[in-house]
Order: structure tokens, then sequence, then C-alpha cells
């Protein structure tokens, strides 16, 4: 059965490679995000892996005038719908403990936005009987560090959103997947100082895909870094507040 995938955030260097992937299995494409130029030369490229169509549309987590073309789009393709999100927006703490209102738009970015486009989709993926949700927040999420508790708290939010739409989506047919990256090679890591680790987007995109045929809920990306928060989960708050991590 013929399968497009909505792709927020197409710019990134996570979606890109995912995007690679599943146009080489000869799905359609949705590019979605604010650089038209960059992605309609995305979409070229699908199409030359074999996607069945693919193309670019105007997204803006901040604009919701941008949602709704695109739930249009999405209704008006045959088949299975699916969604993968990769928006999100990390200034640095320092940032904004200077200028506190940069909270709004990471918070918009990172959580808001995308869940208010999901909220848009459900129905049209529940009306289908399938389709998976493709949710990507971050380690950052699973515990808030002072280094970067707002980007966190915005990732937490969305793990739980996420978790509700699958209980929601599951009982029609369809499927969520939620992924915690740890540090990945991508324009929001760059020059930012503690990284340790760093993964290629290739490998987060692998991890992504098999995922989703594996119908899983919940995965870390690498693998290792399930072990890495679960240690950090664990440590007592009287400690945990005292460390710089």
């Amino acid at each position: 059965m013929s399968e497009t995938w909505l792709i927020l955030g197409a710019t990134s260097s996570m979606a890109r490679a995912f995007i690679r992937s599943v146009a080489e299995r000869g799905d359609a494409v949705i590019l979605a995000g604010r650089d038209m130029v960059d992605m309609a030369a995305s979409a070229t490229d699908a199409k030359l892996r074999g996607a069945s169509d693919a193309f670019a549309m105007r997204f803006d987590a901040r604009d919701p005038e941008t949602f709704g073309p695109l739930i249009e789009a999405m209704e008006g393709r045959e088949g299975m719908l699916s969604a993968a999100v990769f928006v999100g927006s990390m200034p640095a703490q320092s940032a904004i403990d200077a200028d506190p209102s940069l909270i709004d738009g990471t918070i918009i970015d990172s959580f808001t936005g995308p869940a208010r486009l999901l909220q848009m989709l459900a129905p049209l993926m529940e009306a289908r009987g399938g389709g998976t949700v493709v949710g990507v927040g971050s380690v950052a999420g699973d515990r808030g560090r002072v280094g970067n508790y707002v980007y966190g708290a915005a990732k937490a939010g969305f793990h739980t959103y996420l978790s509700g739409l699958r209980n929601r989506l599951t009982r029609a047919g369809g499927h969520v997947v939620t992924v915690k990256p740890g540090f990945v090679d991508t324009a929001m890591t760059w020059n930012v100082e503690g990284m340790f680790l760093v993964a290629q987007p290739e490998k987060v995109a692998t991890d992504i895909l098999r995922a989703v045929d594996k119908k899983k809920n919940v995965i870390y990306t690498p693998g290792f870094w399930w072990a890495i928060m679960t240690v950090i989960r664990l440590v007592p708050e009287p400690i945990f507040k005292k460390l710089s991590i």
C-alpha cells in the first residue's frame, strides 16, 4: 500500500537522512519547512532515489497559517499517511537567562507547534486506519539539567504528548514512535560545548526506520544513551542538583 510521509523540519540533517531512507523504499514525501529552495533540491534528490512523489511546502511552527495547507495536501493523498517531526530550536541556556522571552519560541518550535499540527493530522490517520508518527524528542527531556533546562522542558512536554497520541492512534491501527537522540552532528549542536559521543545523522535515521518497522514505542539513539540516561535519572535529587551536567 502506498504511503506518504510528511516531514516537518525537512532541512535538518536528521530529516535529510530519513528522507533519503524512505525515498529509497518508494514512499512519497512532503518536505515541510521554511527554506523552499533547499527543500526543492531535496525533493529532486528524493525522486532520483525512488520516491513515488516528492515536493516541498512551507511550514513554520510559529505560524499556524502554514498548517492548514499541509493538512489539505495530506488529505488529498492516497494510502497511508505518516509524519516525522524533526522540528526544534535550542538557544543557549545562557542566552535564555539573559532574555527570558526566548522561552516562548523554544517551546513553540520544540513542542506546541508540532503538537498542534499532529493534532490536526490525527483524525486523517484514524480515518485511514493506520500510519506512523515519528516524534523526535531528546535525551534532554529526561531530566532537567542546569545547562539546557528550558529546551529539556519543551522536549519533556513533547514526549508526554507523543505518549498520549500513541494511546489514541493505536486504537485506530496507527502507531507513534518517540525518538530520544543523544548528541547528533547537526546545526543545532555545532559549536556547543561539552559534546561527546556525537552520532552521525545517518545512524539516527537507520535507528528510526528500524523502530518504525518493529513498531517500537520509545527508542534512544544511539542505543547506549539508554544506559547513560538511566544512570542520570537514578541520581538522587540532593546529589543531582549539585552536579554540572
